[in-house]
């Protein structure tokens, strides 16, 4: 997943890597990732909840960006720089957006499982996500057909708020009336 490398790179070093190569790349803290190509079932699942997020948001306050599109996670708090890709961002503030990225935290973040960045999504950002205070984390595990819903409690740490497996309805705490019905979501 992540790129070998002897040390770390510079912001700058990796905006440079990124110039040079087609591949999706990420940056954490001087370490850069490589997201995988999204298989086909990725793709109908990301279209299916950008659709429903896109219709849902239209006449709202939020507005929600589809992979490939850079969020710079910024918190004053928090010292180093990130740079992900995630598959599906619900951006509320959108004074931190600039023509290139979104410099700052998302309310929601969705991420579609691939068999090879399944410890990226399920370890690395989960806790990163939970660090820069992002309010929902959904899962969504096309190999398992499942989804899991991260939601911040009071004391800014996750709490798994919901969990289906093929059928079932999720609801997410943070935007009212969007629900995924995971029958329609897995289907081919």
């Amino acid at each position: 997943m992540s790129l070998p490398s002897e040390e770390l790179v510079t912001l700058q070093e990796f905006y440079q890597m990124r110039e040079e190569t087609d591949q999706l790349l990420e940056y954490i803290d001087g370490i850069v990732f490589m997201s995988p190509s999204p298989s086909t079932m990725h793709q109908r699942i990301s279209m299916r909840l950008s659709a429903k997020l896109f219709n849902l948001l239209e006449n709202a306050d939020c507005e929600v960006f589809s992979a490939p599109f850079d969020v710079k996670l910024s918190n004053e708090e928090i010292p180093g720089e990130k740079v992900v890709i995630p598959d599906l961002s619900v951006i509320c503030d959108k004074s931190r957006l600039d023509a290139q990225q979104y410099n700052g935290v998302p309310t929601l973040i969705i991420e579609i499982i691939s068999p090879s960045n399944q410890a990226h999504d399920l370890i690395t950002k989960l806790n990163l996500y939970m660090q820069y205070g992002v309010k929902e984390y959904w899962i969504v595990n096309p190999l398992l057909n499942t989804i899991m819903i991260y939601a911040l409690n009071e004391k800014a740490e996750y709490e798994q708020s919901d969990n289906v497996r093929e059928k079932g309805i999720v609801t997410s705490k943070v935007l009212s009336n969007f629900k995924v019905d995971a029958a329609q979501l897995f289907q081919e």
